[in-house]
């Protein structure tokens, strides 16, 4: 068997399609002695038995190993340069209660961008002073709530918050910790939509008003001066990004201590993740031990003492930890003609099956958005060859695509449990209902055990908020 000619060029015919790669499936995971997939101990029949499809099952240990792995590895490196580092997890990733704790008691500060995931952060137990509350678009309320609160840190995204949010802490009798967001105009190497230090678009402010924005601040008694906070994107390969960056951030930050104290740099996150065999993401390690240089030799050329520093990593800690199971439905090979004027005369013939299952864009939306790629196996060995497949969901749209392509065994059949790989980030975060589909339970799966993260949505949910249901008749009402 050979490779489709309709497969991505990233794509390789696979030596055995039953295969989980390690970077890129929890790190629990696993195939029993009979070949079904088990994360945590537990199998995927097992968890479908309890809990139904579509069903995101999140590895525990792994996402409190990863946040460990991530607090020790950028202390070490940071420790290296004479100061210290603080790890915000960026909670628009994944955010539950438990989520939460499990952030706090791996010595992680939590990042969150929303009122609604606050009041998650705050129901966890996280301790206010450790979190910061991004936002390009905070309203009153929210700020109000986060001063109220002692929520650490504020992260100013334009000129107008500074007044907004003096206010509300001179109002409470506070001074807020506040950092600002600055556009650095880098432009990381991602999906446009990821990118989010553009020069066109919402956040931040350019960096060239940068000292203007600090001077604000530092004008307001009810305000203290953090320091500069940037993010240039998510899903980065590329070091470079970061290092242009840095070196913009530190030229204003250097200018800014002339003036004044400037005890912060928060240099964001964004960091990718193996989705599929063609990604190679960072270790944590590498990430750190880079940005302290970075730091390190701005500071040095610069004459200015060494910041301490924050990074809000999310989806690293998050993302592969994650799979989705769904129960496959319809099966349709779709023959096509590949290359040629379409006349069907000599051209090369290919096929792809289309592997519908039990959920979709409303359980991933990150296909159809960024047109993400991601590995999908069956939660059953097969020796059957294998067929380029391209998984799709269950909505009355054609961009329901779950994962694009890859290769699965051509005995594929309507029953079988799927499991699609590194749903961990976003996933959840940016679930609908689209087409009255009910958002699937989260479990957490360790020791040989599962629980309820959040539990799913049934018709009777969808139905609650609907103020227009008719009441269903009596039993034996005449008609």
């Amino acid at each position: 068997m050979s490779e489709n000619p309709l497969a991505p060029q990233r794509l390789r015919f696979p030596t055995d399609a039953s295969a989980l790669t390690a970077r890129i499936w929890p790190a629990s995971a696993t195939r029993t002695d009979d070949g079904e997939l088990a994360v945590g101990g537990v199998t995927a029949s097992d968890l479908v038995a309890q809990f139904g499809t579509p069903l995101y099952v999140v590895d525990e240990r792994d996402v409190q190993s990863r946040a460990v792995r991530v607090r020790n590895a950028f202390a070490e490196a940071f420790e290296r340069i004479g100061t210290r580092a603080h790890v915000y997890y960026a909670g628009k990733a994944f955010l539950t209660t438990q989520v939460a704790a499990w952030m706090a008691e791996a010595g992680l500060r939590v990042d969150v961008c929303t009122g609604g995931e606050l009041a998650v952060a705050l129901a966890g137990g996280v301790d206010p002073a450790m979190l910061g509350f991004h936002g390009n678009d905070k309203s009153d309320a929210e700020i109000a709530r986060a001063v109220e609160v002692g929520v650490g840190t504020i992260v100013l995204d334009s000129h107008e918050e500074v007044q907004r949010v003096a206010r509300a802490a001179a109002d409470a009798g506070v001074v807020q910790r506040v950092r600002i967001r600055i556009n650095s105009g880098v432009h990381a190497s991602t999906h446009e939509y990821l990118a989010t230090a553009r020069e066109d678009q919402k956040f931040g402010i350019p960096l060239t008003e940068a000292v203007a924005a600090a001077e604000a601040v530092r004008a307001e008694p009810s305000l203290a001066f953090v320091g500069l906070h940037s993010h240039i994107g998510s899903q980065i390969f590329d070091e470079s990004g970061f290092r242009e960056a840095a070196r913009r951030l530190m030229d204003v930050h250097a200018t800014l201590v002339a003036q004044g104290p400037v005890p912060e740099l928060n240099l964001g996150g964004g960091w990718g993740i193996d989705y599929t065999e063609s990604d190679s993401a960072f270790a944590p390690e590498d990430v750190a031990d880079a940005l302290a240089t970075i730091v390190a030799e701005a500071c040095a050329e610069r004459d200015i003492p060494v910041p301490e520093v924050a990074v809000e990593p999310g989806r690293y800690i998050v993302g592969p930890a994650g799979i989705t199971l769904y129960r496959v439905g319809t099966i349709k090979p779709v023959t096509l003609e590949v290359g040629g004027d379409g006349d069907g005369d000599g051209d090369q013939i290919a096929t792809r099956t289309y592997v519908s299952v039990d959920g979709g864009m409303s359980d991933n939306a990150r296909p159809a958005l960024y047109g993400a790629d991601y590995t999908a196996r069956l939660a059953r060995t097969s020796d059957a060859p294998a067929v380029l497949s391209r998984v799709v969901g269950k909505h009355c749209e054609s961009g329901d695509v779950v994962v694009n392509d890859d290769y699965l065994p051509g005995d594929v059949h309507r029953g079988d449990l799927l499991a699609v790989a590194a749903t961990g980030a976003y996933c959840w975060s940016m679930a609908s209902n689209y087409n009255h589909v009910g958002r699937p339970p989260v479990v957490a799966v360790a020791d040989g055990a599962a629980r309820i993260l959040v539990r799913g949505e049934s018709i009777d949910d969808l139905l609650a908020r609907d103020t227009g249901v008719v009441p269903a008749p009596a039993a034996g009402a005449a008609h």
